[in-house]
């Protein structure tokens, strides 16, 4: 069989070091010689970024500069009560600044309890070290599941089959030699073996792996990715609407310079939505810190969105359903065997594989080897691909045999009348296992035909306890479950029902090949058996196809290629390394249950920060409106900079701060910059319209020097009324803190109105009786308005809504 060799690509420049030490490993002395030349696998901290990262991310902002350079200008020109959207900037940054760095430490200290150990053989002795105290020459034993952490060249091969997918594409596992060259990224799928590291730290592409997988990131998210949209397309409308404030107040308007220069300001500040960035940064850093409790390691910080977006969760029934562990209930000979020998044939196997699986392990546990009599010449690791195991073994009496040990469909023929007992037996969720005996040699192809069944093992799975509960959150939740495994279908089918899942059965063997059959396959059904590793990459892509968001679990080497293309892998702390490194999300607890809180996380994260939006987009859309008004009318924009602060504190900053970080169980739904801005923009519109029409009669209305403030202050009275009613739909349905929020922010600002220094300070003075009660009036006619209008465009778009599986933003409020 021809495969593609990934290590084709070896760098020439590098020739492998000479004399290799010697395969027992090198000695403590040659070890710190390696270390004193700096030959060690010092590869970069692998699962965050450094703190000036995250100090550059949270301070060089385009909208910061925006605001730094107003700010600056500002402190210059006006009182500094004028000057508080600046304060308000810091104190955010550095809100974000610790949150995020809180998140880093939470996640280094999860990858570390999370990383592997590779055993290397160091003075004779095989022990465990640290990845990164791995160093030139080091001689590393590795096995089914585990990772090539460096680069190097095979020295011990035993039936060695390594899968090479994440380097090459190729799915199918290639066979190596002794003196064949590794890769790191590669991974063991059947027998052992020991390579030479020719390659460590930065030059070996295991650290640039690993920097990329483990990465702390807030990119390729819908809900990043669409907040950068936003931002983009209010840039474009703050730059005109800007332009034209500065010549209209600086330029049409003979007023004081200071006055002009300060409202023109305060015209431009509320423009920039920079709180929804930092609001967003910090929601789901405090994520990442809550799952971290958890014993939950998110590599990909997105993954907490992509979760709570996923519609369809695929389950590997080994070590997800079920525990690790197994149990020999039964062994059952079948005619012309007697037990004794039986017994005698399944010690030497368990004793013939130097790194068995669940199933052998078991059988290991039950048949300890306590007889000299059985020699082992020459042996078949276990293959998910084949689906069994073998070996050649020599009896005392000299006489040798070939022994398989697998699963029964695939070692025996259709009509082979063991096969109705192992059915029965599948039917109760237990696991059966074929030992038969072949006539051909163990390295034909073809060595499982025509083989003689001696025995059926029957094995026990242990359920995971917390499975149904698990699985009956999901289906709460509308995710549908699918349960996926190589083990056989009716066995999977009967444990899937003890946890209370329900659904058709499926044998894998029997699903069309071509995708759209395929995908129609996985439709209908919900538990598949026999699925070969590309079968379960296969069915990850046909369910994409269909348009669902897919998550993968799974801890075994077949999981690796449908985890890596899922949307979603999560991947459980005691699986082999291969599946932890492709993951995006580590249980280390291996604890299927710690899912539903990572859902739940990722839909708070998103249901909050889609509600919050709503708030920072209506203050842009009415800030942008209104600049445009006060251009087109030439007349004084009617707010200084401490009245928008004081509007933007109190109806937007401080409660979207709680409502971003309150429980929400809504399910994600797509699309979040046309919902959002489906309700921002007439929201916006009503705000500016009511607060311009306030200002422009309280302009005939007042008279005289302190005119402009008493208009000012009827305006500020408007705008604050329309944006505690927006606050007052945002933060629906009502709860006991969120009415007592809205309350809050009400009395704050009632508070500001009737204290002489606060009136002083804000430069807020309602003059009379009439003016006052008309700017109410006009707010009330403006809150009628907005429910309207939501109404109208929560009716207007119904279809649209239930083909994205969303509701609008009113009607989830609501």
């Amino acid at each position: 069989m021809t495969h593609t060799d990934a290590s084709a690509g070896l760098d020439p420049v590098h020739p492998l070091p000479a004399p290799a030490p010697p395969a027992g490993g090198l000695t403590a002395a040659e070890v710190a010689e390696r270390v004193a030349a700096g030959r060690v696998n010092d590869v970069p901290v692998r699962s965050s970024r450094s703190v000036a990262d995250i100090v550059r991310a949270n301070v060089f902002t385009r909208f910061n500069a925006i605001i730094g350079v107003l700010w600056l200008i500002m402190l210059c020109v006006a009182p500094i009560q004028d000057s508080l959207f600046g304060f308000v900037i810091l104190a955010n940054t550095g809100i974000g600044i610790v949150q995020e760095w809180r998140a880093k430490k939470t996640l280094d200290s999860l990858a570390v309890i999370g990383e592997v150990r590779p055993t290397v053989r160091r003075d004779g002795a095989a022990v465990q070290i640290g990845t990164s105290e791995i160093v030139l020459d080091d001689v590393i034993e590795i096995g089914p599941g585990d990772k090539a952490v460096v680069d190097g060249v095979w020295v011990e091969a035993d039936s060695l089959e390594v899968d090479e997918s994440l380097l090459t594409g190729e799915a199918d596992p290639v066979v190596k030699r002794p003196g064949d060259p590794v890769l790191s990224g590669s991974f063991v799928v059947a027998g052992g073996g020991a390579f030479r590291a020719t390659k460590v730290g930065r030059e070996a592409y295991a650290a640039q792996l690993a920097e990329e997988a483990s990465r702390f990131t807030l990119v390729h998210s819908e809900l990043r990715s669409g907040i950068s949209t936003i931002l983009k397309y209010v840039t474009w409308m703050m730059v005109p609407a800007a332009l034209g404030l500065i010549v209209t107040q600086l330029v049409v308007e003979s007023r004081d310079l200071r006055d002009s220069v300060a409202r023109t300001v305060g015209g431009i500040v509320p423009m920039v939505p920079e709180g929804l960035v930092l609001l967003a940064s910090v929601a789901f850093a405090i994520g990442v810190v809550r799952l971290g409790r958890k014993q939950c390691l998110v590599q990909e910080l997105p993954a907490i969105e992509g979760l709570a977006r996923v519609d369809t969760v695929c389950l590997d029934k080994t070590g997800t359903l079920t525990e690790g562990g197994m149990d020999v209930t039964e062994l059952r000979v079948l005619d012309g065997y007697e037990e004794d020998h039986v017994r005698q044939v399944l010690s030497a196997l368990g004793e013939s594989d130097p790194r068995p699986n669940a199933s052998l392990r078991a059988i290991i546990d039950a048949y300890p080897d306590d007889s000299e009599e059985w020699r082992c010449t020459e042996s078949l690791p276990f293959s998910s691909a084949r689906k069994y195991s073998g070996a050649t073994l020599s009896e005392g009496d000299g006489e040798s045999g070939t022994w398989l040990l697998g699963a029964p469909d695939v070692l025996l023929a259709d009509d082979a009348p063991a096969l109705g007992e192992t059915e029965r037996l599948n039917e109760e969720g237990l696991r059966v296992l074929l030992l038969a005996r072949a006539s051909r040699e163990l390295g034909d192809p073809e060595v499982a035909r025509g083989a003689e069944p001696a025995a059926l093992v029957v094995l026990e799975q242990r359920l995971r306890p917390d499975a149904a509960d698990t699985l009956r959150y999901f289906a709460e939740q509308n995710v549908r479950a699918k349960v996926i495994s190589g083990d056989n279908a009716v066995s999977v089918g009967a444990v899937a029902d003890k946890l209370g899942l329900s659904g058709t059965v499926v044998d894998a063997r029997r699903i069309p090949a071509e995708r759209e059959g395929m995908a129609q396959a996985l439709e209908e059904g919900t538990v598949f058996g026999r699925v070969t590793p590309r079968q379960k990459r296969d069915m990850v892509g046909a369910l994409q196809s269909r348009g669902h968001t897919v998550a993968m679990t799974g801890d075994g080497v077949n999981d690796v290629l449908a985890l890596k293309d899922a949307d979603i892998g999560v991947a459980m702390g005691s699986g082999s390394e291969a599946t932890r490194a492709v993951a995006q999300i580590v249980l280390l607890n291996n604890s299927f249950a710690t899912l539903p809180s990572v859902v739940a996380e990722g839909r708070r994260v998103i249901g909050n920060i889609t509600r919050v939006a709503t708030l920072f987009l209506v203050k842009t859309v009415y800030s942008v409106l209104l600049a445009v008004l006060v251009v087109c009318t030439r007349v004084e924009y009617p707010f200084l900079p401490r009245h928008l602060t004081l509007l933007s504190t109190l109806t937007i900053g401080v409660p979207a701060f709680f409502l971003a970080l309150a429980p929400n169980k809504e399910r994600a739904r797509p699309h979040f910059v046309r919902r959002v801005m489906r309700y921002a923009v007439p929201g916006g519109v009503v705000a500016a319209a009511a607060t311009f029409t306030t200002y422009l009669i309280a302009g005939d209305h007042y008279h005289g020097e302190d005119a402009l403030d008493a208009e000012t202050s009827a305006a500020t009275l408007t705008l604050f009324l329309v944006s505690m009613w927006v606050l007052a739909i945002i933060a629906r349905p009502y709860t006991w803190w969120r009415v007592l929020l809205v309350a809050a922010m009400g009395g704050a600002f009632l508070l500001v109105l009737v204290v002489p220094w606060l009136q002083e300070f804000f430069a807020l003075r309602l003059v009379g009786m009439e003016m006052p009660w008309l700017a109410v009036g006009i707010a009330v006619v403006a809150a009628v308005a907005l429910e309207v209008l939501w109404r109208w465009v929560d009716r207007r778009f119904p279809d649209q809504d239930r083909r994205d599986g969303a509701a609008g933003a009113y009607r989830t409020s609501t």
